[in-house]
Parts: structure tokens; C-alpha cells; sequence
């Protein structure tokens, strides 16, 4: 088990049973890179992964 693997059992627990928009957790990413700079990069890669998911199911 990954350390962040506490951390989305949490979330999955807390907030699971939320519906969210992505624009949404957009503004929260912003946010949180506002508040913690050192984690733009790794939040970056979050969230290219996350937009071009759809682009894997194009390659096969």
C-alpha cells in the first residue's frame, strides 16, 4: 500500500457519496497549489493524466 493510499480511502470515505463537476476540482486543485507551490508539478501531471484518459482508448 502507497502512503497516498490513506489519503483517497479517505476522500473515497468522506465524500464518496458526492457528485462533483470537474470545474469543481479544478478550482480545488487551483487552490490547493495555491496554498502548497512545491506540489504544482506533481498536481500538472494529475491533471494532464486525467484530461487525456480518453486518449488511450483512441490508440487501441
Amino acid at each position: 500500500m502507497y502512503f497516498t493510499d490513506r489519503g483517497i480511502e479517505e476522500l473515497a470515505d468522506r465524500r464518496g457519496e458526492e457528485e462533483v463537476t470537474l470545474e469543481w476540482l479544478a478550482d480545488r486543485l487551483r487552490e490547493f497549489v495555491d496554498l502548497n507551490p512545491e506540489f504544482e508539478v506533481p498536481v500538472e501531471r494529475l491533471a494532464t493524466w486525467l484530461a487525456r484518459l480518453d486518449d488511450e482508448d483512441e490508440d487501441d
